[in-house]
């Protein structure tokens, strides 16, 4: 299974790039295209912070902490091998959204951000919402699945 969660990780990080080349060659100029109207647009922006474009400005900050964690993952994951999909689709997802944006961190020097929804100011990447859906899918692994959670879960019934 991890070998499977690397690839899937990869395959992920590899649309991710795609995506973000079309993007860059087509949206560039033109800046916004609405796709959707009142709900849904494509938006160029050039993001070298994190999250909403805090912390600018720190690019080699960013790529460390992003290897580091990506490295991380890798080490738990093969050599504890969770018996859980679940965990492994949400790594998977981590995997592919950091490589996706540590690519561009590292070889533009910002991020290529692009889906803008009305309802959701800050211009986001598909790679934003693999890091944000694996995250959401770890913690309820994390929280419910794991044995750290169960334990913690029967603790707080006795």
């Amino acid at each position: 299974m991890p070998y499977i969660a690397v690839a899937v990780g990869i395959v992920l990080a590899i649309a991710d790039q795609i995506i973000k080349f079309f993007v860059s060659t087509n949206l560039k100029e033109t800046g916004s295209v609405s796709v959707i109207d009142n709900l849904l647009s494509f938006t160029y922006v050039e993001n070298n912070g994190v999250a909403f474009g805090s912390f600018a400005g720190n690019r080699w900050i960013f790529v460390v902490l992003t290897t580091a964690l990506i490295a991380a993952i890798l080490i738990y994951m093969f050599k504890k091998k969770p018996k859980s999909k679940l965990f492994y689709a949400s790594v998977a997802l981590v995997i592919g959204g950091g490589i996706g944006n540590l690519i561009d961190r590292i070889f533009y020097g910002y991020v290529i951000d692009y889906i803008s929804l009305s309802f959701f100011p800050p211009v986001c990447n598909f790679a934003d919402y693999c890091i944000t859906v694996g995250t959401v899918l770890l913690m309820v692994y994390v929280l419910f699945f794991s044995e750290v959670g169960k334990k913690e879960l029967k603790n707080d019934k006795t």
